[in-house]
């Protein structure tokens, strides 16, 4: 039989600050009522953070991916991913509402989140950090979208009275149910190691748009905006490495025309 701690996992650094701001939280308001003099958790020394190694898509790579997945069934549910960042459970959570064509913009407003069989199955739930948040992506993206509401268009024909979108989302099977999460990613693990790259995870899409955006001269307080997350620093910190190269490009243009200069 096993010992305990040899089958036991340490928390995740992430995990451990999350339970430290609960139990944090409710000491200082212990304090606030008199029952503490001072909170004890505040001279906690936290695990730091370990940033989990990231993997987008090289140039070469997004060409190939591209032809990939031409013609799948899930074609512009990866397209959209890999040209916005959203999240997948925000993908699999879009209704047509959320899709303004003359604005040429998205809002996101849920996730459409699978919380397990014992808790209700699959529900909507709301954006991550609790705001919701416009996107203005490539007019290629809305492009992608309008084939997709003219193909759920034929699919609605096609099903005839079987068809059931009463959330009316934006992605959906050939009779309009909701898009499963385990689904979405096998078939994209399938594309992935067809590609020799079976390492690679839906959220790689998501890394992808943000180095691709960086790369091409977007600053990071819109980056951070489109991907969602909850401080532009945040961001930099998960892709500072990105910033860095492009620091020691400019560098080298600035050193390229000192040269010309001193000519």
């Amino acid at each position: 039989m096993q010992n305990q701690k040899d089958v036991e996992k340490p928390l995740n650094p992430k995990t451990v600050k999350n339970i430290h701001g609960v139990l944090h939280s409710a000491l200082q308001q212990a304090v606030r009522i008199g029952y503490l003099k001072t909170n004890p958790a505040s001279l906690t020394i936290l695990p730091k953070r370990s940033n989990a190694e990231i993997t987008p898509l090289q140039d070469k790579q997004v060409a190939q991916f591209l032809q990939a997945i031409k013609g799948h069934p899930f074609e512009r549910v990866y397209l959209v991913d890999l040209f916005t960042g959203i999240r997948q459970s925000e993908i699999l959570g879009l209704k047509w509402e959320d899709i303004d064509f003359e604005r040429g913009q998205i809002t996101i407003r849920r996730q459409l989140q699978f919380l397990g069989h014992n808790h209700g199955g699959y529900c909507f739930t709301t954006p991550k950090n609790n705001k919701n948040r416009q996107i203005i992506p490539a007019r290629f993206v809305m492009d992608v979208l309008k084939r997709q509401r003219i193909r759920q268009m034929e699919q609605r024909l096609a099903a005839g009275p079987a068809w059931d979108n009463c959330d009316d989302l934006v992605f959906t099977d050939e009779l309009g149910h909701h898009l499963k999460h385990d689904l979405i990613y096998r078939h994209l693990k399938r594309i992935f190691a067809n590609m020799d790259l079976p390492s690679l995870r839906f959220h790689d899409l998501r890394h992808s748009y943000a180095v691709l955006s960086i790369q091409a001269g977007d600053d990071i307080k819109t980056v951070q905006e489109n991907l969602g997350h909850y401080s532009a620093a945040f961001t930099l910190d998960v892709y500072g490495h990105v910033t860095e190269g492009m620091k020691r490009d400019s560098a080298e243009r600035m050193e390229r025309y000192i040269e010309k200069l001193a000519r």
